[in-house]
């Protein structure tokens, strides 16, 4: 969400993709690319890269300690592109030790427009690529440019038959959607709802059986023709085989000649709870990753503590202009892609874990002792307070200390932000960021976050550690008072250099939800006043595309509804039953769409990070369901994650390891395997943003230009409008996560 991929070549990145080369011979663009002589020139490389010709190869010895590929580079320039025209690019390359570079293709002055950007990893024996792409522009000013930097140890990179022609076949993306059948590949619960679409030129209805894994046909039927699926472009057919409950692995579900990929019966999401719940850990920052709890490759040290190279969280200065006091700020969770910490983002993931637990105190079907102490892998494990308060404390004493000191202007207020001043490339380790991190002005939109978050953490903390419940108390109350004296400090929309702006016009929702809490924890009656005062009190709070950090009030809604207060009976009836109106709505909404989603299918439905709206849909049926025990909601929360498990177009789970087919290479600075080998994939239980049909990075753009919105998705790190972790995706998941735990 957060994060961009900016560098000094900022970014029209074009599709790179592996292409026959054509028969014909076209034009070589590269001078003296075989090195068969001692002479580099035309080459070029930066002070830290310095290269030569040994045994026909250019061998460039790569510093170490740059942080940025940019930061060391070898190319060639004044190369001639024409636009429309195809190139191929191939080289072979290899490297002392096990390294990913960039190879681009782009203007080779500012603004360093990308023409191609390639991840390839190298290894000691040279490997020969290819990539292929469509120049936009008529240019004779092109640069062929390797990037070699990011490594904290020095290496050397060999490079030969460099070769960039024209006339190549134009590249044609095509997603490996696998069987046309699709399934949730993790599984179904006995008793719940087992639904699949199949995609098929079919207009009648076919027939179709469900195996068990020894192949033994257990159940037949036949098909529903849906028609063409809007969110799609496919035409489809749903089949119901709900009435298979016994439990067993490797079933599948064959129909119209084509068979799913294989799939659990039982108790499939027990340890998503946990798994969801272990990004939040891996995302700490100002703390060391305990490799022992979460698996040596996510092993770090601590980041953002002021040892070199970086210039740290704890004392902060401000942006210049915003203040002249500097702040403590470590700690909290790394947003998303980048580096950065954001109080609007930070307040809806803390709420969904707190919320999380406090559900297991007031739901009927939640299971006593789920989130207990020593149920997750935290390092706190075995101090008394449950292990998924242990990890919001971590994120709650961080938006405590962004708050504005007693004495200075704004005090009481919430800094909308802070990270780095400038952006980083990727990947690159927390410990490793060298940039100067600042505070963003504070904002009413943070301050409020803090309150109602804050106000939480004082009836939720307050068995466990009252100083903590009451230093939150206390801070809750001076930031909602700060918030009312300054109702409109709005974020800047074009605050976006080095993290995201976050901006948000309407801040109206966040001052309801902070009354809410505030009530829920105090029972005063100012607070009770105060949300009875706001328009979204009897508003339809339930979006038909859900709700995120910009739209806070379904977060009011469904605590009113669900913990327990003072609210007058007939009231308090009123609050619930619009819980329940707003999931018979996502009722309808599912039971109209193809993939049993609780989205419409219309593109503006799939938006950056719309998989964190589609699971809050699936809250707000799963709320209901613990509202009225009617088990259609239930149904209707497990059937709309079916959707996020791969019953999808692209027939892809969007979270890692939890499927067949998953996503392995999201958007992260952390998380880079696809840039650099020793670089970790994220780890299970990490969400993907999801399908964006708005396609807002260069990288998806080129790619997917054209696509029905649920093709609108790629498993590539570059793009992070639709492939970015977050923290408010995975806190999303972890709600949803342990609802369907406790139905197993």
């Amino acid at each position: 969400m957060a994060s961009i991929v900016a560098a000094a070549a900022a970014a029209l990145v074009t599709a790179a993709l592996l292409a026959p080369t054509a028969s014909a011979q076209p034009p070589e663009l590269i001078d003296n690319g075989t090195f068969d002589t001692a002479d580099t020139a035309p080459w070029w490389w930066t002070a830290n890269a310095p290269a030569a010709v040994v045994d026909g190869q250019l061998c460039a010895e790569i510093e170490g300690g740059t942080v940025n590929p940019w930061d060391a580079i070898v190319g060639q320039n004044d190369l001639p592109l024409q636009a429309g025209e195809t190139y191929e690019l191939s080289f072979d390359a290899s490297a002392s030790t096990p390294v990913g570079v960039l190879a681009k293709v782009q203007l080779q002055v500012e603004p360093w427009t990308e023409r191609l950007s390639e991840p390839t990893i190298l290894d000691t024996e040279p490997q020969h690529f290819s990539y292929t792409f469509t120049s936009d522009v008529d240019s004779a000013a092109e640069q062929l440019a390797f990037q070699v930097g990011g490594s904290a140890d020095p290496w050397t990179f060999c490079l030969d038959n460099v070769s960039l022609t024209g006339g190549a076949e134009p590249p044609v993306y095509e997603p490996d959607t696998g069987p046309r059948v699709r399934v949730n590949q993790v599984g179904y619960l006995p008793d719940g709802p087992k639904n699949a679409t199949v995609v098929t030129e079919a207009t009648e209805p076919f027939a179709w059986s469900v195996a068990s894994g020894d192949g033994t046909v257990v159940a037949e039927g036949t098909s529903t023709p849906r028609g063409v699926d809007p969110a799609s472009g496919q035409n489809t057919h749903t089949i119901d085989f709900s009435a298979v409950t016994a439990e067993g692995t490797g079933y599948t579900l064959t129909a119209d000649g084509e068979t799913s990929y294989p799939f659990t019966i039982g108790d499939v999401y027990d340890r998503l709870r946990s798994d969801s719940l272990q990004f939040f850990y891996i995302q700490r920052s100002g703390i060391a990753i305990d490799g022992s709890l979460v698996g040596a490759e996510y092993a770090r040290p601590a980041g953002h503590l002021g040892v070199a190279p970086n210039q740290g969280d704890i004392d902060v200065p401000c942006q210049p202009g915003v203040c002249d006091y500097r702040l403590d700020v470590r700690g909290g969770w790394y947003d998303a892609g980048d580096h950065g910490k954001y109080v609007v983002n930070g307040g809806i993931a803390t709420y969904q874990l707190l919320s999380t637990y406090e559900r297991v105190l007031t739901a009927p079907t939640a299971t006593p002792g789920a989130l207990d102490d020593g149920t997750l892998r935290v390092p706190e494990r075995g101090n008394g307070v449950p292990d998924i308060l242990d990890e919001a404390r971590w994120e709650l004493e961080f938006l405590l200390r962004m708050q504005v000191p007693a004495g200075e202007p704004l005090a009481g207020m919430a800094h909308h932000k802070i990270h780095d001043e400038n952006w980083t490339g990727l990947p690159l380790a927390p410990e490793d960021d060298p940039e100067l991190r600042e505070l963003h002005p504070p904002s009413t939109a943070a301050t409020l976050n803090l309150a109602a978050t804050a106000a939480q953490c004082a009836r939720l903390f307050e068995p466990y550690d009252q100083d903590l419940a009451a230093t939150c108390l206390d801070a809750s109350r001076t930031a909602y008072a700060a918030a009312q004296a300054n109702p409109d400090l709005l974020a800047d929309p074009n605050d976006g250099v080095g993290g995201g702006a976050y901006s948000d016009a309407d801040v109206s929702d966040e001052f309801y939800w902070a009354a809410a809490e505030l009530y829920l924890t105090t029972g005063e009656r100012c607070f009770l006043n105060d949300l009875r005062a706001s328009p979204h009190h009897t508003d339809d709070v339930f979006a038909p595309t859900g709700f995120s950090w910009p739209s806070t009030a379904a977060l009011a809604r469904l605590d009113l509804a669900t913990v327990p207060s003072g609210l007058p009976a007939d009231e308090l009836d009123r609050v619930r039953q619009s819980v329940v109106d707003g999931a018979d709505a996502y009722l309808a909404t599912l039971a109209g769409e193809a993939y049993g989603l609780p989205i419409p299918g219309e593109p503006e439905s799939y938006f950056w990070g719309g998989n964190g709206n589609i699971i809050n849909n699936a809250v707000v049926l799963a709320t209901a369901f613990d509202l009225t025990g009617d088990t259609r909601y239930r149904d209707g929360a497990l059937q709309s994650v079916d959707y996020i498990f791969g019953r999808n177009a692209l027939n892809h789970s969007y979270v890692t390891d939890w499927g067949t087919t998953t996503p392995q290479n999201q958007h992260s600075r952390i998380f880079g395997a696809q840039l650099d080998p020793n670089s970790p994939n994220p780890p299970s239980g990490s969400i993907a943003g999801g399908a964006n049909a708005n396609l807002e990075d260069p990288f998806a753009a080129d790619l997917l230009a054209g696509c029905a919105p649920q093709f609108c998705y790629v498993d590539d790190i570059q793009s992070y409008s639709t492939n970015e972790v977050a923290i408010n995706w995975n806190s999303a998941l972890a709600w949803i996560a342990s609802f369907l735990a406790d139905q197993g």
